[in-house]
């Protein structure tokens, strides 16, 4: 079977140089315009990848205002298209006004047939690149999501969504355990999304951020008239998640005395509201998440045990976004997808570049970092890529902690360089042992050997 070959639309009013041009590309498929109207609808019909463009078109062979006046056509409407402008007129002038409209490159009359083939194969494969980035983007989210919106391809997550998963439909108390940034809010909601309670209300309350005078009656309501400022009765985070689940993040800051309220509520599964004579039964399921060592904040006597062992009748420990080889790249896609098309729809991909500094990237900030980053990058490129410099990620440093034992080091880093590169090509047995520089058989006995996914 024949291979399709790639599309050049030859946009060129010299009838000599049109046929000069189009022997020179017999990997091609060469289409040909000699004016602004012909070459529009062959754009629109054939979508060519790369055009080559004359600006010294028919009305104006002498100037450039058709040119420049098709230029801006094709970017309006095929803005990923490589243009490759030429022209003999003012030369620099031309280059640098094609360049600002959206050209990809730029020659100067007299034509060098094997220098502007160099420019051309180049765009061809600048697109292709492009292209790839963006259906990645697009694929990416949708064949690594687990508890319906929590994306990842790392073993270490898929095990912590699979126990979420098993204890949903208990109505035992889960304490997520992580860092800032890791999504225990995101689990928190699949959580109650798998669950029987699903129907009812998802309610979620940072204890950290409201006062220590506010948060009895944020969690508990209260009476009117029960303090100044009470002009009506209003119930609280607890009364509004009834048969459905209440998320509880940074649980550690409550203060003591409002923790034995609340250990009632989990014993009695009643509350009395602030100002209140009357138990209300209230059918509420707790699940809580924190950054702090609460087994610390025990021995301190600043957390009190029995509540602790009420609240964590199933304990979940999220790893860090550092230690979920490849889901950075994945996560980055998808953030890039949604930002782009809500806030600069001519981002289409990343450059290389971005993608090696976001794999090798700490993440001290984890998920939250990573989208705060790429919210900034993409309302502030200027290119269609998005460049570790608009991430702002420094070089990172090469230095690994040291570890004594040979053997141990060289398996861990064996499952995590395989682990990025199954993320960079999307699981792809082939790409992926291509990356490595190792053969397919090679690759699949290390995965087998590290019970690697794939």
């Amino acid at each position: 079977m024949t291979a399709i070959q790639p599309k050049l639309l030859i946009v060129e009013d010299d009838p000599g140089l049109q046929a000069q041009l189009k022997w020179a590309y017999e990997d091609f498929e060469v289409l040909i315009a000699g004016d602004r109207q012909t070459a529009l609808t062959l754009l629109r019909a054939e979508e060519p990848p790369v055009v080559t463009l004359d600006l010294g078109l028919p009305p104006d062979p002498d100037g450039t205002s058709e040119g420049f006046a098709l230029l801006d056509a094709i970017m309006a409407i095929k803005p990923d298209t490589k243009v490759i402008v030429a022209s003999g007129h003012g030369a620099r002038e031309s280059a640098l006004r094609a360049i600002q409209h959206g050209a990809y490159d730029f020659y100067a009359k007299p034509v060098d047939i094997d220098a502007i083939g160099l420019i051309v194969r180049r765009a061809l494969h600048v697109h292709k690149l492009e292209l790839e980035n963006r259906l990645l983007a697009e694929r990416a989210p949708d064949d690594h999501r687990v508890l319906g919106r929590l994306i990842t391809a790392a073993p270490e997550m898929v095990k912590v969504a699979r126990t979420i998963e098993r204890v949903a439909n208990t109505n035992v108390s889960v304490m997520l355990l992580g860092a800032s940034g890791t999504g225990k809010e995101l689990l928190a909601r699949g959580l109650h999304e798998a669950s029987g309670r699903a129907k009812g209300a998802f309610v979620a309350i940072n204890c950290a951020a409201i006062p220590e005078n506010l948060l009895e009656s944020e969690l508990f309501g209260h009476e009117k008239g029960a303090f100044t400022g009470a002009v009506k009765t209003t119930e609280g985070k607890i009364e509004q998640a009834s048969g459905g689940t209440l998320f509880l993040d940074e649980v550690g800051d409550i203060p003591l005395q409002l923790q034995v309220k609340l250990l009632r509520f989990l014993q009695e599964r009643t509350i009395e509201r602030i100002g209140g004579r009357r138990s209300i039964e209230v059918d509420t399921r707790i699940v809580c998440a924190t950054h702090q060592n609460l087994e610390a904040m025990i021995a301190d006597g600043r957390f009190r045990e029995d509540l602790y062992y009420r609240l964590a009748e199933i304990v979940v420990r999220i790893p860090g976004l550092s230690e979920r080889a490849g889901d950075a790249v994945l996560l980055a896609r998808a953030f890039l997808a949604r930002f782009a098309a809500q806030m600069n729809p001519q981002i289409k991909g990343f450059a290389p570049d971005a993608l090696a500094a976001i794999d090798a990237w700490p993440w001290p900030g984890n998920v939250r970092e990573l989208e705060n980053r790429l919210k900034r990058a993409v309302i502030m490129a200027d290119a269609k890529l998005i460049t570790a410099a608009d991430l702002d990620l420094a070089e990172p440093g090469t230095a690994e902690d040291q570890m004594l034992n040979l053997k141990s080091a060289r398996e861990a880093t064996d499952k995590r360089m395989i682990r990025h590169a199954l993320s960079r090509s999307e699981g792809n047995i082939t790409s992926t042992a291509r990356l490595l520089g190792i053969s397919r058989p090679t690759l699949y006995d290390l995965l087998k050997q590290y019970d690697l996914q794939h």
